[in-house]
């Protein structure tokens, strides 16, 4: 014990050691905005982005990278600090999303776009795993979460049969020879639907009711819209289609031509359905949290 806890002392004294305050940022941050926005770190070679980021106040988002030693190296990398202004916090989520897809940073993972994005749908009483690639997600009704992987979307139906007593049988998790129980209703995992404990109806209506937190909505509209947000300084009007963030303007007149591009897909980062927009925006469209302009 005492071994272990002299090393880590030891360790947090050289990385303290390491860490200088980055001085040479210190105008670029006096002259950021108190507003919502998105702000780049970038780099030497090309002026290439090394960290994108976004705030509702992005002079005090800047200084709390520059206090934290754990971002040392990034900010021994930054030769600059770049920031977009926003009339509010959705355009800032919209944007640091977009320009993260478009421009790969160096210092960000999360936010990078997912080919093998997949939810889960019924095919009569089973559930199926369907692709992004394959069935539109903005239109398609009874889609039920989203996942990175095929293993992460059987990974959930798990989670969910494993909450409400499911048996994997009915749900395909799970091959059971004709007449025998599954494993888990031994250990009242299952509720047993499996031996006749209970129904297949009563077992599909609780299928059913556990999966409905998990719904994917659909596009409420026919086509784009534009989500009005306003500062004191600032008008903006995100312009989305079928949950895909086209971009922003100024004017209901701007906007309508952007909402006039060729659809949904228009944006070169919107190839097929966006998660990240789609999180974003869900509960603020559908809540009506925000102003939307029929385009």
């Amino acid at each position: 014990m005492v071994t272990i806890s002299r090393r880590r002392r030891r360790d947090d004294f050289e990385a303290s050691r390491d860490y200088e305050y980055p001085q040479h940022l210190r105008q670029a941050i006096q002259d950021a905005p108190t507003g919502a926005g998105v702000y780049t770190f970038h780099g030497q070679e090309g002026d290439l982005p090394l960290y994108i980021g976004k705030s509702i106040n992005i002079r005090a988002r800047l200084l709390s990278h520059l206090r934290t030693p754990d971002e040392a190296r990034m900010l021994r990398q930054t030769q600059r600090i770049s920031h977009i202004s926003t009339a509010g916090e959705i355009g800032a989520l919209l944007l640091e999303s977009q320009m993260i897809k478009a421009q790969h940073p160096l210092f960000n993972q999360k936010l990078r776009r997912n080919k093998q994005l997949c939810s889960l749908q019924m095919s009569g009483d089973v559930p199926q795993v369907v692709y992004a690639k394959d069935v539109d997600f903005a239109k398609q009704p009874d889609l039920y979460g989203l996942y990175a992987s095929r293993h992460a979307a059987l990974d959930a139906l798990r989670a969910v049969a494993d909450q409400h007593k499911l048996c994997y049988g009915p749900l395909g998790l799970e091959k059971l020879p004709p007449g025998k129980a599954c494993f888990r209703a031994s250990i009242r995992q299952c509720a047993g639907v499996c031996r006749g404990d209970e129904s297949q109806q009563v077992h599909r209506e609780r299928l059913f009711s556990s999966l409905l937190a998990l719904r994917v909505e659909c596009w409420p509209y026919p086509g784009a819209v534009g989500l009005v947000e306003r500062d004191a300084e600032l008008t903006q009007i995100h312009v989305v289609n079928h949950w895909c963030y086209l971009g922003s303007a100024p004017t209901p007149e701007a906007a309508r031509q952007l909402g006039q591009m060729s659809g949904p897909r228009a944006s070169p980062v919107a190839d097929g359905f966006d998660a990240d927009s789609y999180k974003i925006l869900c509960r603020p469209v559908l809540m009506g949290r925000v102003e939307v302009l029929v385009i």
